[in-house]
């Protein structure tokens, strides 16, 4: 899935004189505390971490307190999704104005109706709300459904996204990856059809170019012929 990248950092965990007999507990406790939140400085959503660390010794820093700093190399697991990114989670909640879905069990996506192809249409079946696609109604999303869904904004301090499902290559993933070669064909015809359209677009507008100039001919020629009359 996308969104997900590995990072090796190098960092400094500044510990209490009081954890200096468990420098180790301390330091998995700092790294626990980054979890599930957004990093700026590692510019994601920490979702796991292995760490190494690098040194032995401790550099004390003065002060009332005095800390000592912890040199750690870190392998980091982050979440950043950004726009345009196609993305996966668990439809929890289903209603005629939009679909609400959960993303690696902590961040949520709510699509807008307004960003629901006109394909899927909102029905009710056995009193459950669903989406059913109309060309082939064994498309079908409803709570529990993992859809597939592209990316159109991330909040990152409430760790929320807003998602469409616009793009053929969105919907209902298990469906989406049995029937591969249908969504793939007609994804890339509507790609022909767009880069077709500037070709035709030109070729229309020299014709219409040529026949302007055709008429302003003929009537030059008309012009002139009665004024030798």
């Amino acid at each position: 899935m996308e969104g997900l990248k590995d990072a090796q950092v190098n960092m400094v965990v500044y510990l209490h004189p009081s954890k200096a007999m468990s420098a180790n507990d301390a330091i998995l406790s700092h790294l626990s505390s980054l979890l599930f939140t957004y990093n700026e400085t590692f510019e994601g959503v920490v979702l796991a971490y292995d760490p190494i660390i690098s040194s032995e010794s401790a550099k004390i820093l003065p002060g009332i307190h005095p800390y000592f700093g912890v040199n750690i190399n870190a392998k980091l697991l982050l979440f950043d999704p950004k726009p345009d990114m196609l993305l996966e989670g668990e439809v929890v909640k289903i209603t005629p104005q939009s679909i609400h879905a959960v993303v690696l069990g902590f961040s949520s996506v709510s699509i807008a109706h307004a960003d629901i192809r006109d394909d899927f249409k909102h029905t009710s079946k056995g009193g459950k709300e669903c989406y059913i696609s109309q060309s082939n109604q064994k498309h079908t999303i409803r709570v529990g459904t993992i859809i597939r869904f592209v990316v159109k904004s991330f909040d990152e301090e409430i760790l929320h996204m807003s998602g469409s499902l616009v793009d053929n290559r969105t919907g209902c993933a298990r469906y989406l990856d049995k029937n591969v070669d249908e969504w793939s064909q007609h994804d890339s015809t509507t790609k022909k059809r767009k880069t077709e359209n500037p070709e035709n677009e030109k070729l229309a507008m020299e014709e219409e170019t040529s026949s302007l100039k055709k008429n302003e001919q003929v009537k030059k020629s008309k012009k002139r012929r009665n004024e030798n009359s």
